[in-house]
């Protein structure tokens, strides 16, 4: 028979932490652990928030959606962006398809899904939505009934700050808010298909990472008072998270599977690598004047006449190659560009830390790891020492290496496993082990609700 599904997306949920440190302090997640089939989710390249979630409801990687993070060049511009949002994606997700089907399905804060699209049922965006005052619900008129039950939507906290006093509290706020929004749309809206993220995990391990990760490099640099506050703060909220669940649970049927996934991983952030820094010393990269202070490389006086490439920071590198004919001001002739290219990926490829230790670098060429590159993919993109090093986009550092993120205060990149369970009351896993790629997410959903489990 088919059953119904909801999937509890938890933002960067990695694999450590679930099903190791903190598994026999989240009751139910652990009943569903035990009664199912849970593993690692291996997240896309890049493995970040947008694409991966967009890959795990569509099935297809992110050159075939055109989407390689939140922003990208515009038609090979070097100041032209474009941002990511659910306008940017035209391949089908699996609410396309259950709603053609006739299923009822209800969608709760999926990046990307603003502005929020039809579907047979209902939709809250995500927290890509710049604010309440645009359009943030299908239909239109759910906004008035959620803000009614909740008061002001929450879409996101301001993560990336000192004050983590005030940083919790909204972080609880909002979470409050979500699930209660979550637990009002189960019991009032007919739904075959329910499934929603929660960004707040993410955030939390951005923001409070160090404070329990001794083996953090700057987790020695916290104070008493911080330790004492903060040490149990990511746990504690994964307790907050484990009691939110359980609540939903308690409202299923025996015809209901239920599905946990992440989009990715998290640890500790090791350091900060300044790419175009290195490409300066490499001479891949001209500036007019080197800036007297730290600025982004769109406001640093680029010397495109001379510049072979530049880089975009994030928790992965994209590096640009300035391409005659392609770019306005290139100078790589397109018949010395795979050369070019693969000169730089080797020199990307040889760096090393600080202290001189080997990194675990990987240098990715879109076309070679995508069915198909669509929209403006990088010319290539580069995971400095298996994603321990964010990349540093900004320049006038005047060093290679900082210890922490150039863009405000960041504990923890991504990793590339994520976590997935799955409990169908009609199948007997038993706490079957098995590893599974995020592209399959969206089978293993058809599948079941067209009711053939899944194995």
């Amino acid at each position: 028979m088919s059953m119904k599904t909801l999937v509890i997306g938890l933002d960067s949920a990695p694999p450590e932490l679930l099903f190791e440190e903190f598994l026999g302090e989240l009751p139910n997640v652990e009943k569903l652990v035990e009664a199912g089939m849970y593993g690692r989710l291996r997240s896309c390249i890049p493995a970040i928030t947008i694409p991966a979630w967009a890959v795990m409801f569509t099935g297809c990687d992110p050159g075939t959606l055109g989407l390689y993070g939140f922003r990208h060049r515009r038609r090979y511009s070097y100041n032209d962006i474009w941002i990511a949002s659910s306008k940017s994606i035209k391949k089908e997700f699996v609410w396309d398809l259950l709603s053609k089907a006739g299923k009822k399905v209800c969608l709760v804060g999926i990046p990307p899904s603003y502005p929020p699209k039809k579907v047979n049922g209902c939709m809250i965006s995500c927290f890509i939505t710049p604010d309440a005052s645009h359009e943030w619900t299908y239909p239109s008129s759910l906004k008035h009934e959620i803000t009614g039950v909740v008061g002001d939507y929450i879409f996101d906290v301001e993560f990336r700050t000192e004050n983590r006093d005030k940083l919790l509290e909204e972080l609880y706020e909002m979470t409050e808010r979500h699930f209660t929004a979550i637990e009002y749309l189960m019991r009032n809206r007919a739904w075959d298909f329910f499934a929603f993220v929660e960004i707040g995990l993410d955030r939390m391990h951005h923001a409070f990472w160090k404070f329990f990760d001794e083996g953090h490099h700057l987790h020695e640099r916290c104070s008493d008072a911080e330790l004492r506050k903060y040490k149990d703060a990511i746990k504690n909220y994964y307790k907050f998270l484990d009691e939110k669940i359980g609540a939903l649970l308690d409202m299923l049927d025996e015809d209901t599977a239920v599905l946990i996934v992440s989009d990715h991983g998290a640890k500790r952030m090791r350091g900060a690598f300044c790419v175009n820094e290195f490409l300066m010393r490499e001479s891949f990269l001209k500036l007019k004047e080197y800036p007297k202070s730290v600025v982004s490389i769109e406001k640093a006086g680029v010397d495109w006449e001379r510049t072979i490439a530049w880089g975009w920071g994030g928790y992965y590198a994209r590096i640009f190659l300035n391409v005659e004919g392609r770019e306005r001001k290139g100078v790589v002739k397109p018949e010395e560009y795979e050369d070019v290219r693969d000169e730089l990926a080797e020199a990307l490829r040889s760096v090393r830390g600080p202290d001189g230790e080997k990194w675990r670098t990987e240098v990715f060429k879109p076309e070679e790891i995508y069915e198909r590159c669509e929209g403006d993919p990088p010319d290539l993109m580069v995971y400095f020492d298996d994603l321990n090093w964010r990349s540093a986009g900004t320049v006038g550092h005047q060093r290679l290496y900082l210890e922490e993120n150039d863009t405000g205060p960041d504990d923890a990149v991504h990793a590339e496993d994520g976590i997935f369970i799955l409990y169908n009351p009609q199948e007997n896993y038993g706490g079957e082990q098995r590893d599974l790629e995020i592209s399959e997410i969206a089978s293993v959903i058809l599948n079941i609700m067209q009711g053939g489990g899944e194995r």
